[in-house]
Order: structure tokens, then sequence, then C-alpha cells
């Protein structure tokens, strides 16, 4: 999977998936993928019906870490919390493949594998001729079907093959992965709703510190966590619920402009205002580091609903609100592409954001999970090869052409060269994800 996870951080699909290399297309759809690409960068935009702000003298340390910025990603110092956010993702998989599934299994079309995940084969049974497998890599999967396969006993001209079935039968079987994540992220919101609440939350002033990372540039200068950034070299922090998030980049910008300059940083620790000069070391990228989290400077309280109307409401308003942030993140992402090509990641920063969100608040679970099922259905409609929007285009193609497909050779074509593509870039992202995470860039260091 990729995504942008500039949402989840100020600094960084939805997850990507991807499929096995080893298996080659054996069909116009040989299998139905989870999106190769995806868009994580609304998180920081979560909807909140009810905001609340108090005054400057009203400053909480019971916060909550909305929002992470140490230029990297500690996600997996906790095999919990990462176990947490792969089950997280192996759950959407499961639900997306399985609404492709369903949808041709209703219909009778013939369908042959059923996977989760990709590479090796862990673990597999056969039912109703059908391989059901476990595969070694839980960040994809797919649903092959038996078209064209050289190995089926089944006859070309079967009219249960998916190729054979009429455009609005194909278009349900490919379509159905989209909705089953859609319906999946809404179940989640509702689940959030009434098993957890609704967040209401209260804003405070400037910047919270989280997290101090030891013989980091922040611990050696005196920068404590808990600690309450107000301004940083002179410059006043939004003190608004609807800029908090903005008060993070500040802060982020700022370090990492100035590598081995000072930095002045007018913090509040025990009701006190404290200066305080730190001198963030240069990172691997030439920009400054000093090693912290960051978060904004709120307090996240739940208010459950009243009974099922108001649950339905409170759930459509946060379902609507995270689908138009996610809309607006991919808008974001194409309209500044040059901006924002760097922020797109793949599965194994989606895997560690996931696990910070279970690390410091299991309740984000919720809301991480519907995230990406959001993201993923809308990354997935896109007309792009190897994924569903790459199929319902050769299909539109076919009914503008009168019902007449285009040749199976260029079909296979448009179809592998897109996996390829993914995954490649897919490898591409994995290596510098991984290379980005906090473990690897103390050994660089």
């Amino acid at each position: 999977m990729l995504t942008n996870l500039s949402l989840f951080t100020p600094s960084s699909s939805h997850s990507q998936t991807f499929k096995s290399p080893n298996s080659k297309p054996k069909s116009p759809f040989p299998r139905l993928p989870i999106s190769p690409i995806s868009n994580l960068s609304f998180l920081h935009k979560t909807q909140f019906p009810f905001q609340k702000t108090l005054n400057p003298h009203g400053i909480s340390h019971k916060f909550k870490t909305l929002a992470l910025s140490d230029f990297g990603f500690g996600g997996f110092e906790s095999a919990q919390s990462v176990i947490e956010a792969v089950s997280v993702l192996t759950a959407i998989i499961v639900v997306h493949e399985s609404g492709h599934f369903l949808a041709a299994y209703l219909q009778g079309i013939h369908v042959s594998k059923f996977a989760v995940g990709f590479g090796p084969i862990l673990a597999k049974f056969n039912a109703n001729n059908v391989e059901y497998s476990l595969r070694a890599f839980p960040l994809g999967g797919f649903v092959g079907f038996p078209d064209n396969d050289p190995d089926s006993d089944i006859p070309v001209d079967d009219k249960n093959l998916l190729k054979n079935r009429p455009i609005f039968d194909r278009v349900v079987v490919i379509s159905a992965g989209v909705i089953a994540n859609i319906v999946f992220a809404y179940v989640i919101i509702f689940a959030q709703i009434v098993f957890v609440g609704m967040p209401v939350q209260e804003s405070f002033p400037g910047v919270v510190v989280p997290e101090v990372r030891p013989f980091s540039a922040a611990s050696r200068d005196g920068l404590l966590a808990g600690d309450v950034i107000l301004s940083v070299d002179d410059i006043e922090l939004p003190r608004s619920v609807l800029n908090s998030v903005n008060s993070v980049s500040k802060v982020v910008d700022v370090i990492k402009k100035k590598p081995e300059s000072s930095v002045v940083f007018k913090v509040v620790r025990g009701g006190k205002d404290l200066l305080i000069k730190v001198t963030p070391d240069r990172n691997v990228d030439g920009s400054g580091r000093i090693g912290v989290q960051l978060a904004p400077n709120v307090r996240v309280l739940k208010e459950k609903p009243k009974d099922v109307v108001e649950a339905f409401g409170f759930t459509g308003r946060e379902f609507w609100g995270l689908t138009g942030n996610v809309l607006d993140s991919l808008r974001q992402t194409f309209v500044n592409f040059s901006q924002t090509a760097s922020k797109v990641s793949g599965p194994v920063a989606i895997i560690a954001v996931g696990a910070e969100v279970a690390k410091s608040n299991v309740d984000g679970l919720y809301q991480f999970a519907a995230i990406l099922n959001i993201n993923l259905a809308v990354i997935n409609l896109l007309p792009l090869p190897a994924l569903d929007g790459g199929s319902l285009a050769l299909i539109l193609v076919e009914a503008i052409r009168g019902g007449r497909k285009l040749p199976l050779e260029v079909e296979q074509g448009i179809m592998s060269s897109g996996i390829t593509v993914v995954f490649v870039l897919g490898l591409f992202l994995i290596i510098r994800d991984t290379l980005n995470l906090d473990f690897f860039k103390d050994l660089l260091l």
C-alpha cells in the first residue's frame, strides 16, 4: 500500500497493498487488489462536532497525542501496538477481498482463489474448488478467477466465467470491494460512537511535547516531556482549535530549517514561562531534528449518543467529514504532487503510524481503521491499471465500443504493467520507510 501520512504527522494509502509478483495474470481481471496508492494526509483534520477553546490559564497536561513529529516513525517500539496495527490492516484487506468474492459467489461466477497477503503461502485449504490461502506478507490480497487459466478444466465459453458475464455483473464484482470498505468504515464509526463516544475536543494554547528522546538535541538542551511550547523563535503559535495542527507544522518547519542553529522556545513548565534554546542536530537529509514528538495541546472527551437517532446522526457527520478530508487530501496530492510526493508512504509507514495510534490511544484505532477503509475505497476507484478503477475503465471502453472488448493481449498488457509499476514503487517505499524508522536513523547517525 502507498499512502500519504501527512495527516497523521506534520511531515508524513491509506495504505497501499501489493500483489504477489509470483502470480501472472490469466484474465483481463485476474485479481482485484486493494489500492496500491493511498493518502492518509487527512488524519490531522479529524472532525469534532463540538469544540471548545479554553483560556490560556487552563493548560492541561492530560493531552492526547494527535500528531507525531519526530521526523521518523517510532511505531515499532511496542510489539502489541504493531500487532494491533497489522490486524487492522489485515481486516481491511479481508473485507475488501470478501466484497469481490461474495459478489462473484452470489452471482454464480467461478472463483479459483482467495488470498490474504502476498508472497509465499503459509497455509491454505480448498473448499468448493476455491483455494483459500494465507501468505507471508499481510499487506494485500486478491481474488483469483479461472478465466483463461490453461490449468482450469472449465470450458472457455462457460457462461459463469467472469469474462463471459454481462457488463453489469462484472461491474458489480469489481465495485464490491470498494462498497465493502465504505460499509465497513461506516460500521466502524458507528461502533466508535456507540461504545466509545463522539470525540469532543477542548483546545489549549500552544503545542505539547509528549516525549523527548534520550540523547537527542532536545534532551541535551533542556526540553522536557510535558512542556507546552507557546512560541518558537518569537513566532506566536495560534491558539484556536482549527489552527492547532498548523501550530505543530510551524514548529516542525522552523526546526527543519535550522540544523545546527539555535531555536528559541518559549515554554510553560509547572505554571512558569521559560525560554529554552535548542540546537537541532543535522538529519541525514540536511534538515534539523531535535528528537521529540509534538502534539496539538488538546484534550479529547467522549460524548455518547442519547438514542439511536443521535447515534446515526453522529455517525453520518463523522463519516462524511472523514470522507471529505480523504477527497481533499487526494486532490491536494495530485494538484501539488511535487510538494506532496515525498509524503507518500508505503505499508511500513502505515503500520508504524497505526502502532503509534494504538500505543497512545487504543480508541484511535477506530478512526485509523475507518480512514484506511475510506481511503482504500477512494483510491481504488481511480482509473489506473492494477486498481479496481482500472478494471472499471476497461469495461467502460468495452461499453463504448458496443460490447466489443479490447484484444486480450492489450488488456493483459495494461493490467500487468500496472501491477509491475505498483510492485516496484511499493518496494521503493518499503525500503525508504524502513530507513526512516528511528531505529535505522539512529544507526546511520
